[in-house]
This record gives structure tokens, sequence and C-alpha cells, in this order.
């Protein structure tokens, strides 16, 4: 008698199809689902552990999206055959972040910083107006227009007058508040009382601006070499005299302590005060906040002379510190950028100060960065691109997290009941 002698016709049926039944595309397919599946849920647990806490959202999902973006550039830059590292330290370098192989006379480490801090202001006070008007639940995407406004008045009112520099960058300062607060206002009072959207009404007033600013630009204070607007004096112009810094020296930026404190006065107005809660109640219910006694139309005039302010603000910082002076027909891209730093601060006065400075570090060092490594300039445009798409889906991540917490919670708490029936039916 052998030994299998005793094993049935049916059990050697099973024992000889094993082996075919593990090489079966179909055993291979369920092996490779249930491996993703299990990898989808480590990975989903780990999101939700890292970006779960509604606490730290703010800060965790920008930095998810700004990571994301330049992981998404660096793939691109290697199909065109670059090293991304490269590529982004052509960008700091040129933004002073990281030192250069050489400098030309007069330049320094800290000069490219001081040019980063110029270029940044404009883009902080800028970004501090679409901040305020997202608070209020409005969009201000005439921050453009107000800057161009702010700016040409106050060139022609102060620039080309001859007061001495402690009487006229007050005075530049004053009157880019109250020009950019009243066409800011203006937006406030067409949304209320027509019930023209803000966003219809800015473009609109985007085009006024920049038309009628033009067209006395051309009539009557054009320069004729550059065809643009005749530059400001000196004393107007909201740059330090040339300051030694070391062995270089560089004009300081005027605004740019002023940027940093409004950013914080803002936020201390939006969470601290009366006025800046009921801007918040406003923009998160309108009915709830009118039903709670709260005067929208006044609300809404208000947050939007206060968002016009900031654009006025960064109209005469861009144009009278960063530029030399207005070119006519043309709308400051510094006002749509600053929508991009705006949400990518995630509509926070401290956070605007953080994004503005990464975005301004982009356009500072993108023209080292093309010179240097031999990308063009347009790659640092689209890390902005990029950034700001994946800041936009932080809405949708936030819906997404939300989610599958619940559904770990309720997982972890069938769990439980089950292991407690199991207990107490040992």
């Amino acid at each position: 008698m052998t030994k299998n002698s005793g094993a049935s016709p049916q059990d050697n049926q099973q024992q000889d199809h094993e082996p075919h039944d593990q090489r079966d595309p179909r055993h291979a397919l369920n092996s490779l689902n249930k491996s993703l599946d299990k990898a989808t849920r480590m990975v989903t647990q780990g999101l939700v552990k890292g970006f779960g806490n509604e606490r730290w959202q703010s800060l965790t999902i920008p930095l998810l999206a700004i990571f994301l973006s330049l992981l998404t550039i660096s793939v691109v830059i290697l199909i065109f055959g670059n090293n991304p590292f490269d590529v982004f330290r052509g960008l700091l370098a040129g933004a002073g972040w990281w030192p250069k192989e050489n400098y030309g006379g007069g330049q320094s480490q800290l000069t490219d910083l001081v040019g980063l801090a110029t270029t940044l202001t404009p883009l902080l006070f800028g970004a501090l107006g679409v901040v305020v008007a997202l608070r209020a639940g409005l969009f201000n995407i005439g921050v453009a227009g107000q800057m161009i406004l702010a700016a040409f008045l106050a060139t022609v009112l102060v620039g080309y007058s001859d007061m001495t520099a402690w009487l006229a960058r007050p005075l530049v300062f004053l009157i880019a508040i109250a020009v950019g607060a009243l066409a800011g206002a203006l937006i406030g009072f067409l949304k209320y009382r027509f019930n023209i959207h803000e966003v219809v009404s800015s473009i609109m007033l985007n085009n006024i601006f920049m038309l009628t600013v033009s067209y006395f630009i051309t009539s009557s204070h054009q320069d004729p070499v550059s065809r643009n607007m005749r530059a400001a004096s000196a004393d107007a112009r909201l740059l330090t005299e040339p300051v030694q810094l070391g062995e270089a020296s560089a004009r300081l930026p005027v605004g740019f302590l002023l940027a940093l404190i409004m950013a914080f006065l803002l936020w201390f107005f939006l969470t601290k005060t009366k006025q800046g809660f009921e801007m918040t109640a406003v923009g998160k219910s309108p009915k709830a906040a009118q039903y709670a006694g709260i005067k929208i139309g006044r609300t809404v005039i208000v947050a939007m002379a206060i968002s016009g302010a900031m654009g006025g603000l960064a109209g005469v910082t861009h144009y009278m510190a960063s530029v030399p002076s207005i070119a006519p027909g043309v709308l400051p891209g510094v006002g749509f950028d600053a929508i991009a730093v705006a949400f990518l601060g995630n509509a926070h006065p401290l956070g605007a100060i953080l994004a503005s400075t990464l975005i301004a570090t982009l356009v500072s060092g993108a023209t080292y960065m093309s010179s240097i490594v031999g990308v063009r300039q347009e790659i640092a445009a689209l890390i902005t691109g990029m950034i700001l798409l994946f800041t936009a889906c932080g809405g949708y991540l936030r819906s997404w997290l939300d989610v599958k917490k619940r559904s770990l919670a309720d997982a972890n708490a069938n769990t439980d009941d089950n292991a407690t029936k199991g207990g107490d039916d040992a």
C-alpha cells in the first residue's frame, strides 16, 4: 500500500489544482488589489494624522501645497534636462537668501535682501487688502486699479512739488490711503446699494482707472524718452538715501516696516475687536449677522474701504519705490499676484507675510536664476501658478480629511464594539 492510498480522489484532484490556482491571473490580481487597498489605507491614515488637526490646518495645508508644487516643478525641470536643485539655488541666490558666486561693484548679499524687501512691500500691502475683503465675504479683484490711481495722484500732487522728504513722504502715504479707501468704498457702496457684485464692479473700475490715468499721462505727464509717466522727485520717492551696508550700499524701502506693522494691526483688528468680529460674521453668514443686529451695509463699505486703502499703499510703494514710474495702458501685475498671496496665506494677515516672502523670492530671483542656470525666467511664474493651483485645492483637502476622519472613527468604534461583544460572549 502506498503512502497516499488513504486519500480520496477529490483530495488528489485538489492537490493537483493548487499550484495552478496560485498561478491564476485572477489570484494575482486579487493579491494586487489587497496590497493597493492596504497601501491606500496607510496613506489615508497618515494624511489624517498629519493634516487632520483643524487647529494647524491653516499652516500644514499651505505647506503641503508648496511641497507638491515644488515637486511637480522639479519633474518639469528634469524633463527639460536641468537640475532642480540648481534652479532653486539660483532663485534663492537672486533673492539674497543664498550667497552668489560673484557680486558687482557696490553689491552684496545684503543689497539683494534689500531688493527683496522692496519687491515684497507692495505685494504684502496688496495681499492684506485682499485678505480684509475675503474676511468680509468679498473678493477685491480691483487692487491693481486702486494701485495705479493712488500712485498717479500721489505723484502729481506731491511728487512734482518742492516739498522736503520729511513732509512729502508722509503725504504720499496719506494720499494713498485716502484715494485707495475711496475707491474701495465705492465698490462696497455699489455692492450694498445696487447689489452689483464686487468682482464685476472692481474689474470695470480697473479699466476705468487705468484708461483715465493713461489719458492724463499721455496728455500732460509723459516723459518724452521713456514714454512712461515722469518720475517723482527724489524727496517724494519711498526710498531712503543710499545707506552703506558693509562694503556695499543700498536704498532702503521706506514702507517695508509699515507693511509689517500693518499686518499685525489688521490681525489684531480682525481677531480682537468688535468691528473685526462683525466683519468676519458678515463674511460667514450675512443673514445671521443681520439677525444679530449687525449693520450689513456699513460693514461691507468699511471692509472694502480698508481693503482699498491697502491697495493704495501697495500702489505708492510699487510705483514710487520698486519701479520708477507708471506705464500707460498697463495694470500692475502686483495687484493680481496679491490675490495668489492672500489665498496662499490662508486669508490671514500674518500668513500673508510668509506667503508674500515666498512669492517675492520667486520674482526677485528669477533673473539671476535664468542667467546662471540657463532656464527661462517664466519658470518662476510657473512655480507661482502651481502653488496657487495646489492652494486652491486646500478646501477640497479639508473636506476630504473631515470625511476620512469620520470614516476612521466609525471603523474604530465598530472594532471596539465587536471586541466588547466577543469578550462578553466569552
